[in-house]
């Protein structure tokens, strides 16, 4: 399709960063940040909001059994797959404005769009609220769009605990937001989700849009070394048997190891034992965090991790258990979404440049069963899941309209 076959179409910036101004107070916290936690109280808010605005665009509701909102607007055409795009609306405790609330924002903006200018597409556009994509009250992150896209089941969903023992199940019928439709089993026909960076790289290249090609796989550890606890004066340097030596020397083989091209290494949690300061370390646990866009070298980055631990603890004495708790392959996006990402950018002059998500999204899950592509804008100092989260209306307009304009292609082809 060419622009010629579609009106002029345009977003609205100042009504989107509106929208975006107003969600936010839901949970608004005294550093500007969000603090609206999956399936809490402010949770529904903001749903509420959302299906409210949707509805005065048009839009029929449907909400599935692990609580994902779907907003549809029909097409000339409803027996062809929906055009989706979309994200999530919880956030991290100490969040910001924009992660999550801007790729549903922009999603609505499109519907808003749409349904001013009384335009109907082909296929049907829908907006997916994804339920739970943080995971910082039930782990694991992204565990609604993972049983959307088949990655997990719906009763090991319902059945995640917070803290306090509360289900998920639970959790969701208190919200009022447990649906009665299926999870998945339909076909979608393309999903596209919009989303601040949460890195600095566009910043860096003072680019305006960010071309997903894929997102990052990986890989987390739980790491538990056991020594000896020995007293620190009378114990002679050659007999120890020091756990944290055996932490120390995995943490600097973890960062060489992530040092090579794209990639990651993280070592993000340190627990010595018995924390005494005259006694010798006797058990240690750590994390470690490996993420590369390549499945072989995240697979050749385990491979020498495990092979240096072994190591390290042969020449210490030491007892080391390595633990993988989690395993996210690598997710390269749909090569004609990803074209029909780039060719909007450069439609709409926009300086754009091709580049990998370092975190996880929900697109990633929709990816297992339908072609997807990623929309990123960037974020202030590329800092993300913090109160001081910023982008400009600009940005969040531009990627906005870069958004409707590859998926009116879509919905249309």
């Amino acid at each position: 399709m060419t622009s010629g076959d579609r009106p002029n179409l345009r977003i609205d910036a100042d009504r989107l960063w509106s929208s975006l101004m107003e969600l936010a107070q839901i949970g608004g916290t005294e550093k500007g940040g969000v603090c609206r936690i999956a399936l809490t109280d402010l949770d529904r808010q903001g749903r509420d909001l959302f299906v409210r605005w949707a509805k005065e665009a048009g839009c029929t509701i449907k909400v599935d059994k692990v609580g994902n909102v779907f907003a549809r607007r029909e097409g000339r055409d409803p027996s062809r797959p929906p055009i989706m795009t979309g994200s999530h609306l919880d956030t991290q405790p100490t969040g910001g404005k924009f992660d999550g609330a801007y790729g549903v924002m922009a999603g609505l903006e499109v519907l808003r769009v749409l349904h001013e200018a009384n335009y109907v597409t082909e296929a049907p556009i829908e907006v997916a609220v994804w339920t739970n994509e943080e995971g910082c009250r039930f782990a694991p992150a992204m565990v609604a769009s993972g049983v959307f896209g088949g990655a997990f089941d719906i009763d090991y969903a319902l059945s995640r605990t917070d803290r306090d023992g509360v289900t998920f199940g639970d959790a969701l019928q208190k919200i009022g937001y447990a649906g009665d439709e299926a999870v998945g089993g339909r076909k979608v026909g393309a999903f596209f989700e919009a989303h601040i960076e949460q890195g600095p790289i566009l910043e860096r290249e003072k680019k305006t849009i960010g071309v997903v090609t894929g997102a990052q796989g990986q890989r987390w550890y739980d790491i538990a070394w056991t020594g000896m606890e020995s007293h620190a004066g009378t114990t002679p340097m050659e007999g120890r048997r020091d756990a944290l030596v055996g932490a120390a020397e995995l943490i600097v083989e973890a960062r060489r190891i992530g040092s090579r091209p794209n990639g990651r290494s993280t070592v993000g949690v340190i627990d010595s034992l018995p924390q005494s300061r005259n006694t010798i370390p006797g058990r240690v646990s750590m994390t470690i965090d490996f993420r590369h866009p390549d499945d072989d070298e995240l697979t050749t980055m385990d491979a020498e991790m495990r092979a240096a631990a072994a190591d390290i603890a042969k020449r210490h004495g030491l007892e080391v258990k390595i633990d993988q708790i989690w395993y996210f392959p690598p997710t390269p996006f749909a090569k004609e979404l990803v074209d029909s990402v780039r060719r909007a950018a450069r439609q709409a002059d926009h300086e754009h440049m091709d580049i990998v998500s370092g975190a996880g999204h929900d697109a990633c899950y929709v990816a297992r069963i339908a072609p997807t592509a990623m929309v990123f804008v960037p974020c202030k100092d590329g800092i993300s899941h913090n109160e001081v989260e910023d982008a400009t209306k600009a940005d969040v307009g531009a990627g906005c309209q870069i958004l409707l304009q590859a998926m009116v292609e879509r919905a249309n082809a």
